[in-house]
């Protein structure tokens, strides 16, 4: 499994570590002081000596690529800031299945929607639910309530 981190500071980590190496200091505290598994550091170390510095070089993170480039994933997320009704949906809501689709009309291009909630994380996006309030509500009649008669049936606090 791949640590947690980019490439770039994962290659550091190790750069680092292999200079601690060289100033004389044991494995195990490297391991110590960078917060690895020795095993870890005497493999980049065996690494570094049969092949050198190209052996501590990041590799790009295994996967297939995205479909949508970053042009794409752009106005996909101007899109999704209009909201779902400006999409054609009957509420401004947006779900996976909603997304994948507008994907699909727009770009041309298939998502499952079971990838559209990593692609939206990858976008900075979180899941959200909706605060579920009755259309009918009165938020002035409720403000009101509040500020005048809460208050009288709130228990008072013992003396």
């Amino acid at each position: 499994m791949r640590p947690v981190g980019s490439g770039e500071r994962l290659e550091r980590r190790r750069r680092r570590a292999i200079g601690l190496l060289k100033e004389g200091h044991a494995p195990v505290e490297v391991a110590r002081l960078l917060g690895v598994d020795r095993r870890s550091v005497r493999r980049w170390n065996a690494t570094y000596r049969t092949v050198g510095t190209s052996g501590l070089v990041a590799r790009p993170a295994p996967g297939r690529p995205w479909k949508l480039g970053a042009l794409e994933c752009g106005q996909l997320e101007t899109l999704l800031m209009r909201g779902a009704s400006a999409s054609g949906f009957e509420s401004d809501l947006w779900t996976c299945p909603r997304v994948a689709q507008v994907i699909r009309h727009h770009f041309r291009i298939g998502y499952h929607v079971d990838h559209i909630g990593r692609l939206l994380r990858s976008l900075g996006w979180t899941p959200q639910r909706p605060t579920r309030r009755a259309l009918e509500r009165d938020e002035e009649g409720l403000q009101r309530w509040i500020k005048r008669d809460r208050r009288q049936i709130k228990k008072k606090p013992a003396t």
